[in-house]
């Protein structure tokens, strides 16, 4: 897995880590990323320092058909070590989805590489903010301590909820790390309006939010 560190010349006020493509059937979301990458090295803000995740799920992504799960068909917003995650994964999968191979969440918390990896970058790396993006649902969740950004370019923000074992609820349950997930209204494309649209207002939300932010504090980690 790859990233790519994106650091201000003056002193970095706070840490962002974006995540694209954890679901490899969301391509949109991997070019978002990169999109931003792309911004993120161009822009003035000297108060950010950028860790850039554009694809968390290779495997996924190279299937033919790309698959939301990785190459042991698991589901990797499924698989992050929370409190319930022994108790309650598996038998939500099996009452609230009927066994749907696309959410089978693992044989047990944290035993997929890219959730390790993306622990280990939480780990050490420790961002004030995790950005998760994915497709196609349209709306702007968020997890972890208040405030929420109101809007992320035409996404609003409707807070769906935590589910066992998903990256909101590690990163901004467990973790107290505020998690914006954005879900994009189409897995395959976004329109460049709305690619730029979503970084002005990601950046506006953060510098109007900065000191709140990069007052927060994270816990410690978790372990496997």
């Amino acid at each position: 897995l790859w990233h790519r560190d994106v650091t201000p010349n003056g002193q970095p006020r706070v840490r962002v880590l974006v995540l694209g493509g954890i679901h490899g059937d969301e391509m949109a979301s991997v070019n978002v990323v990169f999109d931003w990458m792309e911004r993120s090295i161009k822009t003035t803000q000297d108060r950010i320092q950028w860790r850039m995740v554009p694809l968390v799920n290779p495997d996924g992504l190279m299937n033919k058909p790309s698959t939301r799960v990785n190459a042991r068909g698991v589901d990797l917003n499924r698989n992050f070590p929370t409190p319930d995650w022994a108790r309650a994964a598996t038998s939500y999968w099996v009452s609230r989805t009927g066994k749907d191979p696309r959410r089978f969440p693992g044989h047990r918390a944290m035993s997929e590489p890219e959730t390790q990896w993306v622990q280990k970058q939480v780990d050490q790396f420790k961002p004030h903010l995790i950005v998760s993006v994915h497709a196609p649902y349209g709306v702007l969740d968020f997890d972890g301590p208040p405030p929420p950004p109101n809007k992320v370019g035409s996404l609003h923000l409707d807070q769906v909820g935590i589910y066992p074992g998903s990256l909101g609820n590690y990163g901004g349950v467990v973790r107290r790390v505020p998690v914006v997930t954005l879900e994009l209204r189409n897995a395959a494309k976004v329109a460049p309006t709305e690619v730029a649209a979503m970084w002005a207002d990601l950046l506006g939300w953060i510098d109007r939010r900065m000191e709140t932010i990069a007052q927060a504090k994270p816990l410690a980690p978790t372990g496997p």
